[in-house]
């Protein structure tokens, strides 16, 4: 009989990591977002006159 436990027994359920992946969607999201709305702007201005 081994007195080894394997590590997903030992170390519980895995942490929620669903606001941390949250977050990294915004920090990359928004800005993404504004980007494209500043080149829309621009592409309309350049197009439009």
């Amino acid at each position: 009989m081994s007195s080894e436990s394997r590590p997903s027994e030992s170390a519980g359920p895995p942490p929620d990591r669903r606001p941390l992946i949250a977050f990294a969607w915004l920090w990359v999201g928004v800005p993404l977002c504004y980007g494209v709305y500043e080149l829309v702007q621009k592409a309309t201005q350049l197009f439009t006159g």
